[in-house]
C-alpha cells in the first residue's frame, strides 16, 4: 500500500465516508505496518563441530622458528606436501651421490676407453646414468652385482660409508614422519562423538547444562577426562576488552574430578549454580548471549598409548532449553546394547524458563518450558469460632415452668 493512499483512507475514515472496519483490514494487510525483525548475525565459532580451531595466524615474522623443529613441521604438513618432500629427499640424495661417483670415475680415468687395462675405482661405470644406478644400489642396498667399489680408491670407500649413513638417516626421518602422520592423535578422535545439541533441564531440583559423549570403538580411552570452558567477549572493570575470555566450569562428578569411564555413551552435566557463568541466563536471554561453550575430551588410546583430544562446541542456538536426552542403553540377552541411532535425540520436558538465580530465589513466576503452570495454593483453614449465646427470656421462662411441673409431679 502506498503511504499517501493510507493517509487518505485515514482521513476518509475520520470523516465517516468509509467504515473503520475497512481501514483496520487495510492496515493489517499493509506489509509496511508489520514489525520486521532482523535476524541475528551468527557468531564466528571458536571451535568447529569437527574439533578444528577457527583461528588464523597472520603476520608471523619469525618464520625460522618452524625450521628449528623440522620433524614437527613435516608432520603438520598436508599429505601432498609430505609425499612430495618424501620423494624428493630420496631422489636428491641419489642425484648428489651419483654426481660424486661420476666425478670419482672421471678423475680416475675410468670413463676413458683407452684405460681399460687398469683396475677402475668403480666397475662398469661408463656414464652418468650408470653412476646414478650405482648410487641407488648403494643407498637402497639392492646390490645387483654388476657394479661395485674396488680397493684402488680410498676416496670411493669414504663416499660409500657417507652415503650409507646418510641413507639410514633419511630413511629414519621420513619413515618416522609418515608413521607419525598416519598415527596422529586426531585420527582416533574421529570416533569420539558429541551430541549435536546440548540441553538445559532440571535434575534433582537444579538446572543443569548437559550434553552427550560417546566412543564408537571397542578399544577404550584410558584415563579419559572431560573439560568445559565458556568462551566469550568480556570487558574488565578498567575498560579493557578481552575478545576471547576462557572460563572453566565445573563438571558434575561425585568423585570431585573430571575423570570419566567412557565404556558407553555418557551424559555429562554441569550444575548451574552461583559459581557458574550461566547463573544469570534464562531461556529468554540465551539466544541473545554472545558466548560459546567448548568441550574438551582427553585420554590415552589403549592400543597405541598416544594421548588424544576430541573437541566440540555449542553456540546459544544449539542449546535446547527444557529438553533431555532419550535413553539409548538397554539390557538385551545378558549384556548392554547401545542404540546410536538415538544418540542425539531429545524430548521436551517440564522445566522452568527462568535463570538458575531466579529459581534459587523462588522467582519462577510459574513459567515452565511447556507454558505457564497453575500453582496449587494451600487451602487456608477457616477458623470457626463458636459463639456462646445466652438463652433468651422466653427460653428461661419455659425452663422454669418445666421445672415447676416436675416438682409438682414429684409431690
Amino acid at each position: 500500500m502506498h503511504p499517501f493512499a493510507c493517509e487518505e483512507e485515514k482521513m476518509l475514515a475520520r470523516k465517516g465516508i468509509i467504515p473503520e472496519e475497512f481501514l483496520i483490514t487495510r492496515l493489517t494487510e499493509d506489509p509496511l505496518s508489520q514489525h520486521r525483525y532482523r535476524s541475528k548475525i551468527r557468531k564466528a565459532r571458536f571451535v568447529a563441530k569437527n574439533g578444528a580451531c577457527n583461528v588464523a595466524h597472520k603476520n608471523i615474522r619469525e618464520q625460522g622458528r618452524f625450521l628449528q623443529d623440522v620433524f614437527t613441521t613435516l608432520v603438520d604438513l598436508k599429505w601432498p606436501h609430505t609425499l612430495l618432500i618424501f620423494s624428493m629427499s630420496f631422489i636428491c640424495s641419489w642425484m648428489v651421490f651419483a654426481m660424486a661417483w661420476w666425478l670419482i670415475a672421471f678423475a680416475h680415468g675410468d670413463l676413458d676407453p683407452r684405460h681399460n687395462t687398469s683396475v677402475p675405482c668403480i666397475t662398469n661405470i661408463q656414464s652418468f646414468t650408470s653412476a646414478f644406478l650405482f648410487s641407488i644400489e648403494v643407498q637402497v642396498t639392492i646390490g645387483f652385482g654388476g657394479r661395485m667399489v674396488t680397493e684402488q680408491c680410498p676416496l670411493a670407500i669414504t663416499i660409500l660409508i657417507i652415503q650409507n649413513i646418510s641413507g639410514l638417516i633419511i630413511n629414519a626421518v621420513m619413515l618416522g614422519c609418515i608413521f607419525m602422520k598416519t598415527a596422529q592423535a586426531n585420527r582416533r578422535a574421529e570416533t569420539l562423538i558429541f551430541s549435536k545439541h546440548a540441553v538445559v533441564a532440571c535434575r534433582d531440583g537444579k538446572l543443569r547444562f548437559m550434553f552427550r559423549v560417546g566412543d564408537l570403538r571397542k578399544s577404550m580411552i584410558i584415563s579419559a577426562s572431560i573439560k568445559i570452558q565458556v568462551v566469550k567477549k568480556t570487558t574488565t572493570a578498567e575498560g579493557e576488552v578481552v575478545p576471547i575470555s576462557q572460563v572453566d566450569i565445573q563438571v558434575e562428578n561425585p568423585m570431585g574430578t573430571n575423570t570419566i569411564f567412557l565404556v558407553s555413551p555418557l551424559i555429562i552435566s554441569h550444575t548451574i549454580d552461583e559459581r557458574s557463568p550461566l547463573y544469570d541466563i534464562s531461556a529468554y536471554d540465551l539466544p541473545m548471549q554472545d558466548l560459546e561453550i567448548v568441550v574438551l575430551l582427553e585420554g590415552v588410546v589403549e592400543t597405541t598409548g598416544i594421548t588424544t583430544q576430541a573437541r566440540a562446541s555449542y553456540l546459544p542456538d544449539e542449546i535446547l532449553w527444557g529438553h533431555r536426552f532419550v535413553p539409548i542403553v538397554s539390557e538385551e540377552e545378558g549384556r548392554y546394547a547401545v542404540d546410536y541411532s538415538k544418540f542425539g535425540n531429545t524430548v521436551k520436558v517440564r522445566s522452568p524458563l527462568c535463570s538458575a538465580k531466579d529459581l534459587a530465589e523462588g522467582r519462577n513466576n510459574g513459567l515452565n518450558s511447556d507454558g505457564p503452570s497453575l500453582r496449587r495454593r494451600p487451602l487456608k483453614k477457616r477458623k470457626v469460632e463458636s459463639k456462646k449465646t445466652s438463652p433468651s427470656e422466653a427460653e428461661v421462662k419455659t425452663i422454669e415452668e418445666l421445672q415447676s411441673t416436675d416438682s409438682w409431679s414429684d409431690s
